[in-house]
């Protein structure tokens, strides 16, 4: 049985990674590679460092932050955003094409 923390204000949800798999990292940056097939989505994870995102095959995707805002973020193949650490959110492919990006984190 799960027990539920009395107080939810130090209740700590369960993070998953940022990306499926690490293909770059030195003292510098951290590459993951990340591919969501339609109707897949990401576990919810944290973005402890800025980062970039390039889309190499784009997306309709929607990201849902943990404090339950909805943010439609349409990645067009070749995009690029830059987006500060800190957030803490689950991306979900709700388009109808496979999902493939480069997360660079800078350290």
């Amino acid at each position: 049985m799960t027990e539920t923390p009395s107080d939810l204000s130090t209740f700590e949800p369960v993070l998953g990674p940022v990306g499926q798999e690490i293909v770059l990292e030195n003292d510098r940056v951290r590459v993951w590679h990340i591919r969501l097939e339609p109707g897949e989505r990401q576990p919810l994870h944290r973005h402890d460092h800025p980062y970039l995102v390039v889309a190499v095959q784009g997306a309709k995707n929607v990201i849902q932050t943990v404090d339950g805002v909805r943010i439609d973020a349409d990645e067009p193949t070749g995009g690029v955003v830059y987006r500060d650490p800190g957030a803490v959110h689950m991306l979900t492919n709700v388009g109808d094409t496979t999902y493939l990006a480069r997360l660079v984190e800078l350290k």
